[in-house]
């Protein structure tokens, strides 16, 4: 009777051990809710970062005057007949 009892004992360790630390286990979805919280919180800042973005291209279409400042702007272009200036930032 004690060796069934001790075995029944080394069977239920055996299945609590892969209840927590298995593959599938507690600590293992644990780690999965994180990651997906991450990746979650990761996908909104990509989301917003392409709203930004998408109104930015909408924004060039429409308007010739905001696709001129930004070559002006990034590019450093001027029209024809202006003077262009640089003038350098001092170093600290």
């Amino acid at each position: 009777m004690k060796w069934l009892v001790a075995t029944a004992l080394l069977i239920l360790l055996w299945l609590q051990y892969g209840l927590w630390f298995g593959q599938s286990g507690h600590f293992a979805q644990e780690r999965m809710r994180a990651q997906l919280h991450q990746q979650e919180q990761r996908v909104e800042v990509l989301k917003q970062r392409n709203r930004i973005l998408t109104a930015e291209v909408l924004a060039l279409k429409q308007d010739r005057s905001v696709l001129e400042a930004r070559a002006r702007r990034d590019l450093g272009m001027v029209k024809r007949g202006e003077v262009f200036y640089l003038v350098p930032q001092p170093e600290l």
